[in-house]
């Protein structure tokens, strides 16, 4: 067994909202920079060009990388042989989240209804997760409003073939246009039920780019594939790089259903993760 104090947890969430706001996830540049040699559209090439310059300035300044800095999803895996102390495990990330966002744009209402803005960026989304060892990990993922509205879900009938799902995920992105800023990066959750494959298209989002998932590997391909045939481009605007990357995540679903959605990241992907 393994004591971790809340406080440690909290000053983790704390930087990771501070890095998340200016640096690029892990492997995305890479990803602009092979975008910007693929593309034909002069159009294209001068905004992803932008794109890639604006990084960089982020990351030197430590300045956002876009106004938006985002509703702060909060990933946490929690090893069973790990003991919290200190304190409770989300008062400790929401009290982190307040601190790291105390210079960045708040974007949280505490009620949808009246939208009343909390002036500091709580409470976050988080999702636990209890894992083998004696670890913490947490993972920040800071969502923009323009890319998050544009996801969408649908609930197939087993019958459906996977032409049909690469066809909703192709038409929601045509439909979208240059809403949710494209290139864009796909987090796309296939199974479990309604609200678990829209949770399973944001973790989508946390896989480090270029790491591969053996069982959907080729229907990514597939799909990048189409929606880069689109001729949507970059800020739609034109192109052949509407999407830098697909990621899938799975899971078992019922025999009568066949939940789909899909989580739209813009091209200022700012996932950062730490392990306790």
């Amino acid at each position: 067994m393994r004591e971790i104090n809340t406080s440690q947890i909290k000053q983790a969430v704390s930087d990771l909202c501070q890095k998340s706001s200016y640096t690029l996830a892990d492997g995305v540049m890479d990803l602009l920079r092979g975008a910007l040699k693929n593309e034909e559209s002069k159009t294209g090439k001068e905004i992803i060009t932008q794109i890639i310059g604006n990084a960089e300035i982020a990351q030197k300044e430590k300045l956002p990388l876009c106004q938006d800095t985002g509703i702060a999803v909060v990933f946490i895996e929690i090893g069973q042989e790990a003991i919290i102390v200190g304190g409770e495990i989300k008062e400790a990330v929401n009290e982190g989240v307040s601190q790291g966002y105390k210079n960045l744009r708040k974007s949280v209402v505490l009620n949808p209804i009246d939208r009343i803005n909390t002036k500091d960026n709580t409470p976050a989304i988080i999702h636990e997760e209890i894992v083998d060892g004696y670890n913490i990990k947490i993972g920040i993922l800071p969502k923009g409003g323009g890319a998050e509205n544009m996801s969408a879900i649908k609930m197939f009938l087993p019958t459906a073939k996977k032409e049909d799902l690469i066809k909703f995920i192709v038409e929601t992105v045509v439909s979208n246009g240059a809403k949710a800023c494209p290139p864009l990066i796909l987090g796309i959750g296939i199974g479990g039920t309604f609200d678990y494959a829209a949770y399973l298209a944001k973790k989508a989002l946390t896989r480090k780019i270029g790491a591969k998932n053996k069982d959907t590997v080729e229907l990514e391909k597939e799909i990048l594939s189409q929606v880069n045939k689109t001729g949507l481009g970059p800020m739609g605007l034109g192109g052949r790089v509407t999407a830098l990357a697909v990621h899938i995540e799975t899971h078992p679903c019922h025999i009568t259903s066949l939940p789909v959605a899909i989580n739209f990241e813009c091209h200022a992907h700012r996932y950062q993760e730490i392990i306790l």
